[in-house]
């Protein structure tokens, strides 16, 4: 099956897009990396290294970086790295140059805050000749560029393409796993990222293992509740793009959303925790589009409105903390 998809097309060149080249690149696929930054094209191509994003990373000398959106029309893959909440902004620019039927795989995690849609559906308006498929799961950048064992979900409603993409990015190293929930996948990637601002606050407050841990299994619950009620299969929400990415980035440094959740656990204002930030935390605007969605649908999910009001000022880490544990007993 990978013989159908030879050249592989990575849209975004920050931290994530690098290493997801570096899987294409290992998997044996002719690689390109489109980068809006012309730095980072001399850089990738000169010596073989992001050294804006992914810096200290060698890169494989077969990936060749652009900054032509016209290259990409050669693609038989595209991996869509943009960040979430400039997808839609971003996709007008390169519409023309994708043939129909390539199969673009999103590769960002978030629910679009003006639109509260998911990336699929901003992927259906801007790029409507594509056909959608989600990457997504436990996975840090630096990880996956070092070649460390990691496992992933790869959704395509079309298991044909779907397994083919899996064969086309799959290595000992990094194991996709095929499934047709491409809801589910999503789900499970955007709400984390909220999830892990709030456990990154217990820790920058030093609330206890005990306390993170209740907060992690109370958070799956807000992702099931939300995920159900757009039609995710509990399997998906379940594996590796669901609770898989839940553990991971609520519980590591690593994670660019858990990190800032500690800063502001220990006292930081939003300025002084993004400070000096060259990649964008998801969870922040996603954290205000699952607030909006919770009130639309009468979902409970108080975890992630209290992030909500965190990151927007409304409510301070204190007070916050104090209403999510003065909430009455009920039952699990």
């Amino acid at each position: 099956m990978n013989e159908a998809i030879h050249r592989v097309g990575v849209v975004g060149a920050g931290a994530w897009g690098t290493a997801l080249a570096t899987v294409s690149a290992r998997a044996g696929r002719e690689t390109l990396l489109w980068a809006r930054e012309p730095e980072v094209v001399e850089a990738v191509n000169g010596s073989h290294e992001n050294t804006v994003f992914l810096p200290g990373q060698a890169l494989d000398s077969a990936i060749r970086a652009t900054g032509e959106l016209a290259d990409l029309s050669d693609c038989d893959a595209l991996l869509l790295v943009v960040p979430a909440q400039h997808l839609r902004d971003a996709l007008p620019a390169f519409a023309s140059h994708v043939k129909e039927g390539t199969p673009a795989v999103i590769c960002s995690k978030g629910i679009e805050m003006k639109t509260l849609t998911l990336m699929s559906d901003v992927l259906a308006a801007g790029l409507p000749q594509a056909v959608p498929a989600v990457l997504s799961g436990p996975s840090f950048a630096a990880d996956v560029a070092k070649g460390l064992p990691t496992a992933v979900t790869l959704a395509c409603a079309d298991k044909g393409l779907g397994m083919a993409l899996v064969d086309a990015l799959g290595l000992p190293s990094f194991r996709p796993y095929y499934s047709p929930d491409i809801v589910g996948a999503q789900i499970g990637g955007a709400v984390k990222n909220v999830m892990a601002i709030a456990c990154g606050i217990v820790d920058g407050k030093a609330l206890g293992d005990s306390a993170r841990a209740a907060l992690i299994a109370r958070g799956f619950a807000e992702v099931i509740r939300l995920g159900t009620s757009w039609g995710a299969e509990l399997e998906t929400l379940a594996g590796l793009s669901g609770l898989g990415d839940l553990i991971l980035t609520c519980t590591s440094h690593q994670s660019r959303n858990f990190s800032l959740g500690h800063a502001l656990g220990t006292g930081k204002t939003m300025e002084e925790a993004l400070e000096g930030k060259k990649s964008v935390a998801e969870g922040v605007a996603t954290s205000w589009a699952v607030e909006r969605l919770a009130g639309d649908r009468g979902i409970d999910m108080p975890i992630s409105i209290a992030v909500a009001k965190i990151v927007s000022g409304r409510s301070d880490v204190k007070t916050a903390i104090a209403e999510l544990l003065a909430r009455p007993f009920t039952a699990e």
